[in-house]
């Protein structure tokens, strides 16, 4: 009787999942394998070594937070007011999603902190952004300075909202979000 094998996505996936929750340090195979419910033995059929899966780990990331955002919102259509408000919904849903959420981004920033090559490739994906977000600004925004303030309060919006601690006068942080969102696409 044949048994089946774990797939590669769901290693990348649970090696995501413990980046979030432990940094780099916490990806062990031992103890994917134990999260995924299978034996170590299965991992080496996918990746050479831990290194490997990191990799993977990244570029996976890279991809979904990047380009396969950009791919999503572009698919749909719509003038650069309808992608941006698309790119709101996508990020505010994907806050605690496995690959595109929030915390697998802070922790990759973390990380990137303390090795050059993650740091290299996080300015990669954060100049990705950025351009994309310049590129949807930039259709209905004529002055470059406040295309670039839009980009920048937009990205620290995705980046550090979970941190702030504030009441806003009897709204509530979504009502805040809500207001900021429609401030931008003015």
């Amino acid at each position: 009787m044949a048994t089946a094998r774990t797939p590669r996505g769901k290693w990348i996936e649970e090696g995501l999942r413990a980046l979030a929750a432990g940094g780099p340090d916490a990806v062990r195979i031992e103890a994917l394998a134990q999260a995924l419910g299978v034996s170590k033995g299965g991992f080496y059929g996918y990746f050479r070594n831990r290194d490997a899966l990191l990799e993977e780990m990244l570029d996976t990331w890279e991809h979904e937070v990047a380009d396969g955002v950009i791919e999503q919102i572009e698919s749909a259509g719509g003038d650069a007011r309808t992608k941006l408000h698309r790119l709101f919904t996508i990020v505010e849903e994907s806050v605690d999603g496995p690959v595109r959420g929030t915390t697998v981004d802070l922790a990759v920033r973390d990380w990137a902190r303390r090795d050059e090559a993650v740091a290299a490739r996080l300015r990669r994906v954060d100049n990705r952004r950025m351009d994309y977000l310049r590129s949807l600004f930039g259709s209905f925004c004529p002055d470059p300075d406040d295309v670039e303030v839009r980009c920048l309060m937009v990205f620290s919006l995705r980046i550090g909202t979970q941190f702030i601690a504030v009441d806003h006068g009897g709204r509530s942080h979504a009502e805040m979000l809500t207001l900021t969102r429609q401030w931008l696409l003015r």
